[in-house]
C-alpha cells in the first residue's frame, strides 16, 4: 500500500476572495447591493449589501443594481445604498468610551441578603435617582411617569 501526502485542493486558496462578488453570471465585480423578492406582493427589493450572504438573496454590483428591472406587474423598491465605508461617528466613540468607563467601575455591594443593591458612583455620590437596580452593564430605570 502506498502512502500519499495531503490531498491537493482543486481550487488554490489564494483565488478565493473574502469580498462578496456579484451574483450575475460572468460578473466578477464586488457586490454593493442585495436583491430579495417578496413574492406575495410581487415586489423586488434592492437594498444595501446584507451582512451575510443568504441563499434566497442575490448580491449585485453597482452596474447591475442600477440596471435592474422587474417583470411586468412587479414593483421595484430601491432602498438607499450606502456608497462609502461606514465611519465611526461621535456618538459611536462616546458610547464606546462610556462602555469602557462602565466596565472599569467597581462591582456593586449589597447591604445583606434580600437587600436591594446599592449603587455608588466612583466619586462617592449616589447613583441616578431614576435608576432602580443594576446588573453588570444593564440598568433598571424607574418610569418617568412615576
Amino acid at each position: 500500500m502506498s502512502r500519499r501526502g495531503p490531498l491537493k485542493s482543486a481550487v488554490p486558496s489564494n483565488l478565493v476572495s473574502p469580498v462578496r462578488r456579484c451574483s450575475r453570471t460572468a460578473c466578477g465585480r464586488p457586490a454593493v447591493a442585495t436583491l430579495t423578492y417578496v413574492y406575495a406582493d410581487s415586489t423586488a427589493v434592492l437594498g444595501p449589501l446584507a451582512t451575510y450572504a443568504e441563499p434566497h438573496c442575490y448580491d449585485l454590483c453597482a452596474e447591475h443594481s442600477e440596471r435592474l428591472t422587474a417583470p411586468r406587474g412587479w414593483d421595484v423598491v430601491r432602498l438607499a445604498v450606502d456608497s462609502g465605508p461606514a465611519r465611526p461617528s461621535g456618538d459611536d466613540l462616546e458610547a464606546l468610551a462610556n462602555a469602557v468607563r462602565e466596565a472599569a467601575r467597581p462591582q456593586e455591594r449589597t447591604a445583606g441578603p434580600g437587600a436591594a443593591p446599592s449603587v455608588v458612583a466612583p466619586t462617592g455620590r449616589g447613583a441616578d435617582p431614576m435608576e432602580v437596580a443594576r446588573r453588570g452593564h444593564l440598568r433598571v430605570l424607574r418610569s418617568p411617569d412615576s
